[in-house]
């Protein structure tokens, strides 16, 4: 079943890049007693992903504060390392949170696995974005759109605050 507005996030492990190396963070001390907005890609330095999605997300970092938001976090089926690459790579590394869901557990737990084995890209996470507070989810917009940046834009999430 898949995650809808209202529900809790689903406990899960992620791991983050930090001055000591890999480090694991779980969803209640990324989104308890916090207001973060949480969005979802297939693959980091994926086109779409890279040029399209995280870059609305990075220029509205401000807008985004002025409206109550804590945080920023994008999360991929991709490890930390090459989540850690993406966001020194954006020039987004220390402004949004870069969650690694390395096996993919988190996107089956919400129900948003994307099996994308047939262009070699193995199972994945659908593209969304959410408004989340204090562990719930209170905006959730799944893209509608196959290769479109639309629904889960920053812009579109802006207009929900």
């Amino acid at each position: 079943m898949t995650v809808q507005t209202g529900d809790p996030l689903p406990k899960a492990n992620f791991t983050v890049m930090t001055e000591d190396g890999p480090q694991v963070r779980t969803t209640d001390q990324i989104f308890q007693g916090r207001k973060v907005i949480l969005f979802g890609v297939p693959g980091a330095f994926t086109p779409l992903c890279d040029k399209n999605h995280l870059p609305g997300f990075l220029a509205n970092i401000e807008e985004f504060q002025a409206r109550g938001i804590d945080d920023i976090a994008v999360t991929s089926v991709n490890d930390v390392f090459v989540m850690d690459a993406w966001a020194k790579h954006a020039g987004a590394k220390d402004k949004i949170v870069f969650l690694a869901d390395g096996n993919g557990d988190f996107a089956r737990a919400l129900g948003l696995s994307l099996d994308l084995t047939a262009r070699g890209l193995g199972q994945r996470s659908q593209r969304y974005a959410m408004i989340v507070d204090n562990g719930i989810v209170r905006k959730f917009n799944p893209e509608t759109a196959a290769g479109k940046v639309e629904t889960s834009s920053a812009e579109a999430l802006l207009k929900q605050l």
